[in-house]
């Protein structure tokens, strides 16, 4: 068993993270258990020798009294009444990527940032299958962290996704960290900025002298966490003075260059993960021009700016992951034609005003369709701005992608919300889902 996980262990939280942590500790031997969840539990088949509690609905917290450890959830806010009696009381709370940076006995890359986490570790990945290197990617991204060490063939390398729901209690930073841009998000759950990027500072707080730190020098929130890393290698992107140095259409490592034209992803913003993702990878001793030609043969993933073809003349992008302004403010300065832009979704109080700002400075935008719930909101915004692009309002995606196609032969959709997509859609994958079938009805 774990040392350092004194029983019964609490499990709060009981979605896929949840879940996995379960089977972690069956499989390590822990026989008292306490599953916690607002929503109803249902526990697959269980070990008769395991003794499972479960406790459900408004008083799920209740099973916190049975516990020594609480394995958190990301989703579960960690700072609240009920957690800060218990710690208060003794209690232990910890969390999946706390167990296993403790419990990993190989090489761990980790990867925060407010954009572009899921393409820099697919990235590293896809540098690491070229070279014949093991490895894994766990966490916000691939499979839930802790079933990587259930593994019976281990990877040298496990790359993790890590959001700042995940980060935020952390006590222990894996060996090479990667801090891409932090700007601002998820204001709907942390109780301010600050405490959303000191989140995000665990990634590296807790490196040793010997470990190595990646991060964007431009952007001043991720400079300001990387000189919390106590690690003496430290690499930066920058588009002006950078280990990785991003330029207009290409990226200089070690005066080694690669440019856009040569890949089939799209963006200069796509350059910042691939220097993240090279600078992350020297200090495994792997060599820039390998890295680079692993990068030619690297493809976009779904519904992160996404090209999916033409038809009848017109380019169609599907971005449906960009549940934030700055990765739709991303998307619009990577367009080359002129361009219908549809946008919007649910509500989580971003602020629309730099976005808003970017759309009227764009001269490629012609068209703005609006959707969701932050529609009558976005549309005050740009016209505050004066944003010059016609600019209506609909119902649904299927109405606002049938005005779009009026760009004509020449010009392109692109699919990039801002906003999250709930109300209208589960998720930002059945969203983009809806956009491709539209295109395929064309």
């Amino acid at each position: 068993m774990i040392s350092n996980l004194i029983s019964p262990v609490g499990i709060l939280g009981f979605g896929v993270e949840g879940q996995s942590t379960l089977r972690f500790l069956i499989a390590k031997g822990f026989k008292s258990i306490v599953v916690m969840d607002q929503n109803k539990v249902d526990l697959k088949e269980v070990p008769s020798s395991v003794d499972v509690k479960v406790f459900s609905g408004v008083d799920y917290l209740e099973g916190i009294k049975d516990c020594v450890t609480v394995v958190r959830s990301a989703g579960i806010y960690p700072m609240s009444e009920a957690l800060f009696k218990f710690q208060m009381n003794g209690g232990i709370l910890t969390s999946q990527i706390q167990i296993f940076l403790e419990e990993w006995g190989g090489k761990s890359i980790g990867v925060t940032g407010t954009l572009g986490k899921g393409s820099t570790v697919s990235m590293i990945s896809h540098i690491l299958n070229h070279v014949g290197v093991s490895n894994a990617i766990g966490g916000n991204f691939g499979v839930a962290a802790l079933d990587l060490l259930l593994k019976k063939e281990k990877p040298e390398v496990a790359i993790l996704e890590l959001s700042s729901f995940q980060l935020m209690t952390l006590s222990k930073s894996p060996q090479i960290g990667v801090v891409l841009r932090v700007t601002t998000e998820h204001l709907d759950w942390h109780k301010s900025v600050e405490e959303y990027r000191d989140g995000k500072g665990n990634l590296v707080r807790w490196q040793k002298k010997g470990d190595t730190c990646v991060y964007f020098k431009d952007e001043k929130p991720s400079f300001n966490i990387s000189r919390e890393s106590p690690a003496q290698n430290k690499y930066a992107i920058s588009y002006e003075d950078g280990n990785a140095l991003v330029g207009n259409g290409v990226l200089t490592v070690d005066g080694e260059k690669l440019f856009l034209s040569d890949l089939k992803i799209k963006g200069n913003y796509q350059l910042e993960n691939m220097g993240a993702a090279i600078l992350a990878l020297k200090s495994l001793g792997i060599k820039v021009k390998d890295c680079f030609n692993a990068l030619k043969s690297y493809e976009s993933l779904p519904y992160r700016m996404e090209y999916k073809g033409e038809k009848g003349g017109i380019d169609f992008y599907n971005d449906s992951y960009a549940t934030r302004p700055d990765a739709t403010m991303a998307a619009v300065n990577s367009m080359k034609k002129p361009f219908a832009l549809i946008l919007g979704g649910s509500e989580k109080n971003a602020d629309f005003e730099e976005l808003s700002k970017a759309l009227g400075e764009c001269r490629l935008l012609k068209k703005i369709s609006l959707i969701g719930n932050t529609a009558n909101r976005l549309k005050t915004a740009l016209e505050n701005a004066h944003v010059l692009a016609e600019i209506n309002i609909f119902p649904n995606l299927k109405e606002a992608f049938n005005h779009s196609l009026s760009i004509g032969s020449g010009g392109a959709i692109l699919l990039s919300p801002a906003c999250a997509s709930f109300g209208l859609f589960k998720n930002y994958k059945a969203r983009g889902e809806a956009f491709n079938a539209l295109i395929e009805e064309i």
